[in-house]
């Protein structure tokens, strides 16, 4: 089912609020649960802050009648950070005149740049690693190529920029998931238990060198938005994981407690000897 957001419009790579939006995926199958192949943490929500969107720049001079425009399409970490680890590749559905409408990409940078006339909106299919989730995630994007402001001519230097802010939740996450991400910049992580431990992070095929899929040095970076609601949101986010971490910890208490052997109840004065 798709998981529509509002989206904010910046003609000039400026600020712009943005609301706070949660998808919560559901688990995997319990298949290899059932196998012992892939334990859970259990009562551990995992949170990967994304932003998708498209900038789009008017060709000027060089524009003709059927590509007026060069845009680009994207999913981004919210702070530029690599997704790879979470996202094993990426469906953009473009309009139907498109030569190949439906183009995959299978590496961050999740991105594809085009050239078009027309505004239209583009499916975009998140999937995600064996061990993350086996159900995609289907967003969707307007592109925009022209300002809301139309007097006067487009410039050719200010681009029109649109993106959205999500925040997708993984409950009760597997245990190689969270060991390859619980030291991730791109992953909101609560703190374990004390004396939990993981095992070692098993390597995902198509994670790439370090640092090379974050979008920190991208050419389009200066345009990306800054959301002046980010870092609150991001402290929200850190703030509500380490309450879950905190109630984990009370529940497991408890059912320490709930195990051990109970006093005998004193009988009462009104109870017959």
């Amino acid at each position: 089912m798709p998981h529509p957001a509002s989206e904010a419009q910046v003609e000039d790579g400026g600020s712009a609020s943005k609301p706070q939006r949660i998808i919560k995926l559901g688990k995997t199958t319990e298949d290899g649960d059932k196998k012992g192949t892939n334990k859970r943490v259990k009562d551990i929500e995992l949170c990967i802050p994304i932003v998708y969107g498209t900038i789009a720049f008017y060709l000027g001079r060089k524009a003709s009648e059927s590509q007026s425009h060069k845009w680009t399409v994207y999913v981004r970490g919210a702070t530029n950070e690599d997704l790879g680890a979470v996202i094993k590749h990426v469906v953009f559905q473009l309009h139907p005149s498109f030569n190949n409408p439906t183009r995959v990409v299978e590496s961050p940078p999740f991105e594809l740049s085009e050239c078009g006339w027309g505004e239209f909106e583009i499916g975009i299919s998140l999937f995600f690693h064996s061990d993350v989730c086996d159900k995609k995630l289907d967003l969707f994007h307007f592109l925009k190529l022209y300002p809301e402001d139309e007097s006067g001519p487009q410039s050719t230097k200010k681009p029109v920029v649109m993106e959205s802010y999500n925040e997708i939740v993984f409950p009760d996450p597997s245990e190689c998931f969270f060991a390859r991400v619980q030291n991730h910049p791109a992953v909101l992580v609560p703190r374990l238990p004390s004396g939990f431990t993981l095992p070692a992070p098993a390597p995902v095929e198509t994670m790439n060198d370090k640092g090379r899929g974050n979008t920190k040095d991208h050419p389009l970076n200066q345009w990306f938005m800054n959301f002046s609601e980010a870092d609150e949101l991001l402290k929200l986010a850190s703030a509500r994981q380490q309450v879950q971490a905190h109630i984990v910890k009370l529940r497991r208490e408890l059912s320490v407690i709930d195990g051990m052997p109970q006093p005998l109840k004193p009988a009462s004065s009104y109870e017959c000897t």
